[in-house]
């Protein structure tokens, strides 16, 4: 058993009260990747990476719906993370939106224009031949695309989740995850959103409730290890 201050050594550490962390202590665990984990790389589309490394509020009159400085500083640690499971032999779905004019809306923001070129996944992240990219129209990564089934062809017990944004398809595509019954890791440097309480919040409330948030060396260990043995 993690003891607290090890279960709760996260980024929501400067916002969350000490007696709603203690509130929430008898969730405290020890956390870690499955057996036979995948990679789900969630929403990493060039929309949310339009205007570069301002806030998004600085952002929303030229690149609405862009997350700005959260995305670009999650670019790095998401390459690594790619790279060290595809290493060690780690299955990657990439999930991203479908451009269709007349797609069904994944939340109720209006008046966001688009091009197809907005939903192509980031060349920071480019999908190998072997990667597996569905699309989808609605927050979660299952609903509407055959995941679910290539998961469990594969024998594939478990998720590593990463993207944006927190709050919206990554939080939705870790719950329907784990009403499937499978174990979720969500690595905490490489999610991000277009506000920075709302991304601590959902990932403090993922934590204790639905996966295991987890530092981004926490996992690269883990999936070394699944290599070497």
């Amino acid at each position: 058993m993690a003891s607290k201050a090890e279960f709760e050594n996260h980024c929501w550490a400067d916002i969350m009260k000490p007696e709603d962390l203690e509130t929430y202590a008898p969730y405290a665990r020890e956390t870690g990747i499955g057996d036979n984990p995948a990679l789900l790389v969630i929403d990493l589309y060039n929309l949310v990476y339009k205007g570069g490394r301002k806030y998004p509020h600085e952002l929303e009159k030229d690149f609405p719906n862009s997350c700005g400085i959260y995305a670009d500083d999650a670019i790095a640690p998401t390459q690594q993370l790619i790279a060290g499971c595809r290493a060690a032999g780690v299955p990657i779905f990439y999930i991203t939106t479908q451009f269709n004019p007349h797609r069904v809306a994944s939340t109720r923001r209006t008046n966001i224009k688009m091009v197809a070129e907005d939903c192509e996944i980031h060349d920071a992240f480019a999908p190998h031949p072997e990667d597996t990219v569905f699309r989808e129209e609605r927050p979660s990564a299952f609903f509407g695309t055959p995941l679910i089934a290539h998961l469990n062809e594969r024998r594939i017990d478990s998720l590593i989740v990463c993207g944006e944004s927190t709050s919206g398809c990554v939080r939705a595509s870790v719950l329907e995850a784990h009403m499937y019954g499978k174990h979720v890791s969500v690595v905490e440097e490489c999610c991000f959103d277009r506000c920075e309480i709302t991304h601590k919040v959902n990932l403090f409330d993922m934590h204790h409730k639905y996966a295991d948030v987890m530092h981004l060396d926490e996992v690269l260990s883990s999936v070394s290890l699944m290599k070497a043995a």
